[in-house]
């Protein structure tokens, strides 16, 4: 009993300890790597990284991509704001000596006039901005209960004509799994890399330190109540904690809710999903976020995911 009221309180108490003020917007490039890409983790806040557990981890925490059994898919879609739109897909297969993993995010914003000071109405021509990011990862355990997981990535920004430039960078993760009430730690550096360079001015990626926990809350027969929490260092903002919450109904329904605090626009979070057999073999699962970005407004996540053991 005490053991599990110590992990509550520091569940509690967790967000609290990491909102710090400290501030530079502005001082990195790249900011489409940070838009969540996946339904679930948009769903929960972002508080994720010790809950993923399928392909999306090759972007969340590649080093939970070694416990995924089989061959894993998942495609999603982010309608994101201003006529802008983000893709994201991953593919990964467990093999003896580790998991691999492909994955791939695309922003793509809508089609725009070129205009100039003598032409305010437009010339004719149009364009649009586009940012794609590639991924390969690989995690393997280090003990029955530790995994290791790094993802080397290829960043491309392209702004307009011949404003277009490109960046590497990696992720390196880690995972701990207590086998308590599915309780699990995890911490990830996250695109650590080059620089974008533009003209004569040259940015750094957002690069940031993350690091989360989560526990079932309540286990009874087929029903679970999951909480999680995870803390962002990034290097451009103050840091940030998000809160998520997902209650397991008999593990086919799915409904979620999360929180983010120390965040300028983005607060409250919600989404669903469902899963289910199609065969001893296929396991499907669709998922759906919405957040709310204030006077933004509203974000939609959609995903489809695929599982072959």
């Amino acid at each position: 009993m005490k053991q599990r009221l110590g992990l509550f309180l520091i569940l509690c108490l967790f967000p609290v300890l990491i909102c710090a003020q400290y501030r530079r917007p502005g001082a990195s490039s790249a900011q489409f790597l940070k838009i969540p890409p996946y339904p679930r983790a948009m769903a929960m806040a972002e508080a994720y990284i010790s809950v993923t557990d399928g392909a999306e981890a090759a972007i969340y925490n590649p080093a939970a991509l070694v416990k995924i059994r089989g061959t894993d898919m998942k495609f999603s879609y982010l309608k994101w704001f201003a006529g802008i739109n983000l893709q994201f897909a991953s593919v990964s297969k467990t093999f003896n000596f580790g998991a691999l993993a492909i994955s791939y995010t695309g922003l793509v914003t809508d089609i725009m006039k070129v205009r100039t000071p003598l032409q305010p109405d437009g010339t004719g021509e149009t364009f649009y901005s586009s940012n794609t990011r590639l991924g390969i990862s690989y995690s393997r355990f280090l003990t029955d209960r530790v995994s290791f997981g790094v993802t080397v990535k290829y960043i491309n920004v392209s702004l307009y004509s011949d404003f277009s430039r490109n960046a590497y960078a990696v992720d390196i993760a880690a995972l701990y799994d207590s086998k308590f009430r599915n309780f699990k730690f995890g911490m990830k550096i996250s695109n650590f890399g080059s620089q974008l360079k533009f003209v004569n001015e040259a940015y750094p990626l957002p690069t940031s330190f993350v690091f989360g926990l989560s526990i079932n809350l309540i286990e009874r027969e087929r029903n679970y109540l999951l909480l999680s929490v995870s803390g962002f260092k990034p290097n451009d903002v103050q840091p940030q904690a998000n809160i998520g919450l997902e209650w397991n109904v008999g593990g086919h329904l799915f409904v979620r809710g999360g929180y983010r605090i120390n965040h300028g626009v983005a607060k409250f979070t919600c989404g669903g999903g469902v899963k289910f057999s199609l065969t001893d073999r296929y396991l499907v699962d669709f998922d759906y976020a919405m957040a709310n970005y204030s006077d933004l407004g509203n974000a939609h996540c959609f995903s489809l995911g695929l599982r072959l053991d």
